[in-house]
């Protein structure tokens, strides 16, 4: 007997699956209690900028990068025009650190370099993110996965700061 898909009022089809701490959904067989998720992130978050520097922020700190990314996609979906590339990048540049964190070298150099390119020359000051640094730790680390490998990569650059002086990579 198969289960209906969640779908949320209007319709439009959602994840309900238990997931893990990288976002992977959970085989079916296994229970919620099984799932990693203190962290995640409701299909209808609405923030505002500041919530999303400060949460997308912890959740990068912590080596959630598939959580960050849900947390930039919300602040991407609500924002000005003349913001939206920005959030895109940051949500672009956390996808290519989850696929880092999975082994995904070619997905990880794409999508970090993905996310700096929307990141780098944004004109706007969001609150506790350096956009010129977050361009360019993106940049550096799909430059050391392509030169190196993601073996060379060390865990502790995958733990990715929006700011300098903050712990990270």
């Amino acid at each position: 007997m198969s289960v209906p898909r969640d779908r949320d009022p209007a319709g439009r089809p959602r994840n309900a699956r238990p997931r893990d701490e990288l976002g992977r959904p959970l085989p079916r067989t296994r229970s919620a209690a099984d799932a990693d998720d203190a962290a995640r992130v409701s299909d209808d978050l609405v923030v505002t900028p500041a919530e999303a520097a400060v949460l997308g922020g912890s959740l990068l700190a912590e080596g959630r990068p598939f959580h960050a990314h849900e947390v930039f996609e919300a602040a991407w979906k609500s924002a000005p025009d003349a913001d939206r590339e920005f959030w895109r990048g940051l949500a672009q540049i956390a996808v290519g650190l989850t696929h880092a964190r999975r082994g995904n070298a070619s997905g990880a150099v794409t999508l970090l370099r993905r996310g700096a390119a929307g990141v780098r020359g944004y004109a706007g000051d969001p609150p506790g993110i350096d956009p010129g640094f977050v361009a360019a730790s993106a940049d550096d680390i799909a430059n050391r996965i392509e030169r190196d490998g993601l073996a060379a990569v060390p865990a502790a650059s995958l733990l990715f700061p929006l700011r300098p002086g903050v712990s990270g990579g």
